[in-house]
């Protein structure tokens, strides 16, 4: 598949998805109410530790020591928000489905389903959480080797759980068997000589060359700190936006898998989502 068509297809995919949320805008309520209480949950977690122990995050963070408590809390920050983003994805991927089933969907419906998965997230969130703090590791003692290791590493990981959300929603598996369970689809499916298709980064980089330029015509007709402002709200925006986009997109890529309604989607871009190497 030449350059072209994998930027048409990922320009068609995105379309598509944008096309669900404008009918949809309920949906969007999903990754709005993600970042909202990952900020509040964040916000507690480590203002709460600093409160009690003085520690500097910000020197914390660039200035890593390698101790145990540090680890521990490098783990916690990333089961908070496995876990927060998860439980959002699984209510939004079973809402998309749906919609494509042919049926209305409210945000109760969709959270009080991601409820009912509630014990599968947490095991995932305490997996993914388990191989974030492995692969920083790995990073910080292992030099630009390390570098590169949790680099292929990462991009493998990305691709074998590609479809873990809608199996912990619609199969409701153990995070291991999840994992296997989306290895499994994409090699069935594409084959095992694969890699990730172009998709809604078009969106991302549209999105940001769009916000840049706005960001300084405001700064230069009004004021350089209200340009800043617009440009950061207008960023949170798009990745509200296009996250949602993305995980659409993965519920219907599920449902064309499985056989089952994908609403508007095209089967062939469905089917290019991944390439072979």
């Amino acid at each position: 598949m030449s350059l072209t068509s994998r930027l048409s297809n990922g320009w068609e995919m995105g379309m598509t998805s944008l096309h669900v949320l404008r009918n949809n805008p309920k949906l969007l309520l999903f990754p709005v109410f993600s970042t909202l209480s990952l900020l509040m949950v964040l916000a507690t977690f480590f203002g709460g530790i600093a409160i009690v122990w003085g520690l500097d995050f910000g020197e914390w963070t660039t200035n890593a020591d390698g101790s145990p408590l540090q680890y521990l809390l490098l783990f916690g920050y990333y089961l908070v928000n496995y876990f927060v983003i998860v439980f959002f994805n699984v209510g939004l991927v079973y809402s998309a489905k749906r919609i494509f089933e042919g049926h209305e969907v409210t945000l109760t419906e969709g959270l009080n389903f991601s409820y009912s998965r509630i014990g599968v997230i947490l095991q995932w969130a305490v997996l993914a959480a388990t191989v974030g703090v492995v692969l920083k590791t790995l990073q910080e003692n292992l030099g630009w080797i390390g570098k590169i290791i949790v680099g292929l590493i990462g991009m493998v990981w990305s691709i074998a759980t590609y479809f873990v959300v809608p199996v912990l929603a619609f199969e409701n598996l153990p995070p291991i068997e999840a994992v296997k369970r989306s290895g499994a689809i994409i090699k069935e499916k594409w084959g095992e000589s694969l890699s990730a298709n172009i998709g809604f980064g078009v969106f991302f980089l549209v999105g940001y060359l769009v916000i840049i330029a706005g960001g300084f015509l405001i700064g230069y007709l009004v004021h350089p700190l209200v340009g800043v402002a617009i440009g950061m709200l207008a960023a949170l925006v798009l990745h509200t936006v296009v996250s949602a986009a993305q995980t659409v997109f993965l519920a219907a890529a599920y449902q064309h898998v499985n056989n089952d309604p994908y609403g508007d989607f095209s089967g062939e871009v469905l089917d290019g989502m991944f390439v072979r190497k």
